[in-house]
């Protein structure tokens, strides 16, 4: 092994794990927020068609992991369908993506373990969160996606339970009511509210595309990538509409769409303050956002990695630890920006919202951007490539991709629409890395000329 290569050391288990647990975190809040601006039943449709995006994205996407199975995943896509342009634009949208998730994981982290101790500061809650995670990240992937998959698991449990639970609760009455963005007929307002909501309900699938980053480390990833990324989306999309339409349909729903543990405060209608599932729902659901931050600290980590190795970013991020085979100081790095987002309060509390939100909503411009950047290097490559060795061929193309390339186009030139000055953000975090690269990266950008074997 070489200092900057990685082992095979991880399972169709572990892949379909760290795919599920990339994303769970999405099931237990942020999506809540998208109820301020479409309400309960505008949003589901919000979410119908996102859900629509990213079944046919994945089952495109995959075409691109099991035909190019790096550590990059999108920023080797682009770079090898657009050359080191593309793959600048899919490195750092992905990266972008990456690093501002975890710290609004880590602040529900800290909000949910606020609830079962009212004397602990969320903000350092999420901090440790930082280094206990990083710690196990840099310990060795096979550890850290053991960990990923037992508690992937619990969380998925823990959803089935308070579906469980709260369902004596549920009224579809409660949930429909003033559902048309706090109206309760459609009208034009509603239609502005379920654009607006996008980012939202991207949050409930955001970071699944992210095991793509794991299949160099992955064995046989020509057959398992596909099993494992097809069983993801189909779980999370079970999961994402019956955590929405239970935690919706037990009080007011209005008073559920600006917090950070909203089915913890949904269970609380259902079975009082002191009931026993509520303290179980806590505990175990802290397992669901521990999946989601633990296993981005690895995505964010490999794209750091790649984009070190491949010389946009400084070659010592492209070092792997002699002894734990992982890339430390890509892990260390993320860290670091993601912790410093957390205490940025005035400076990310942009556009009324909160800091959380605005958070969320960078981390999805970053990932829309990379969904269009995969689906164009798709497209590309089978014009470019036609021989390129594909053990899986995305199903009904080019319809497929299509409508995943015109679902994301949608959802990107909405979001500008609704978030402006937070798209300003983004464009300028983008043109800094790309002036940053010119100045001090390499001259010569390291091409994928093969797939990872």
């Amino acid at each position: 092994m070489t200092e900057t290569g990685l082992k095979k050391q991880l399972s169709g288990l572990h892949l379909w794990g760290i795919a599920v647990g990339l994303v769970i975190s999405g099931e237990y809040f942020g999506w809540n927020f998208g109820w301020g601006s479409a309400g309960t039943l505008g949003f589901l449709v919000t979410t119908i068609l996102v859900a629509v995006m990213y079944t046919t994205f994945i089952f495109s996407y995959t075409e691109l992991t099991t035909a190019i199975p790096h550590a990059g995943g999108p920023f080797a896509y682009g770079l090898r369908a657009f050359g080191p342009v593309g793959g600048f634009i899919g490195g750092f949208a992905t990266l972008i993506e990456f690093v501002f998730a975890p710290p609004a994981i880590a602040l529900a982290i800290g909000a949910y373990l606020n609830v079962q101790f009212p004397a602990l500061d969320p903000k350092m809650a999420a901090v440790g969160a930082y280094v206990v995670f990083m710690g196990l990240n840099i310990v060795g992937v096979s550890i850290a996606a053991t960990f990923e998959l037992v508690v992937t698991l619990l969380a998925i449990v823990e959803l089935l339970v308070f579906m469980g639970v709260v369902a004596p609760g549920f009224s579809f009455a409660r949930f429909a009511v003033n559902g048309w963005a706090g109206s309760s007929e459609f009208g034009p307002k509603t239609i502005s509210g379920i654009f607006a909501a996008i980012p939202f309900a991207i949050w409930f699938f955001l970071a699944i595309e992210g095991a793509a980053m794991a299949a160099e480390e992955t064995k046989d990833p020509k057959k398992v990538v596909p099993i494992a990324y097809i069983a993801g989306i189909l779980t999370l999309v079970f999961l994402a509409f019956g955590a929405m339409i239970f935690t919706g349909g037990v009080g007011d729903w209005s008073k559920l769409a600006t917090v950070n543990d909203p089915l913890p405060q949904a269970m609380k209608l259902v079975v009082g303050d002191n009931s026993g599932w509520l303290h179980m729902m806590v505990a175990i659901g802290l397992f669901g956002l521990i999946a989601s931050f633990h296993g981005i600290i690895v995505g964010y980590s490999r794209q750091i990695f790649a984009l070190g190795r491949a010389g946009y970013l400084p070659e010592v991020l492209a070092r792997v630890h002699p002894k734990f085979a992982t890339p430390h100081w890509a892990i260390l790095a993320g860290g670091a920006v993601g912790i410093a987002a957390i205490f940025s309060d005035n400076l990310i509390k942009l556009g009324g919202l909160g800091l959380t939100a605005n958070i969320v909503t960078i981390s999805v411009f970053g990932a829309i951007l990379l969904y269009i950047i995969s689906m164009a290097a798709l497209f590309k490559l089978r014009l470019s490539e036609p021989d390129l060795p594909r053990s899986f061929i995305a199903p009904g193309y080019p319809i497929i991709p299509g409508i995943a390339l015109v679902l994301s186009l949608g959802c990107m030139a909405t979001m500008i629409y609704f978030n402006l000055l937070l798209f300003g953000v983004f464009v300028a975090m983008l043109a800094i890395a790309f002036l940053l690269w010119k100045l001090f990266g390499k001259r010569s950008v390291v091409m994928i000329a093969e797939p990872a074997e």
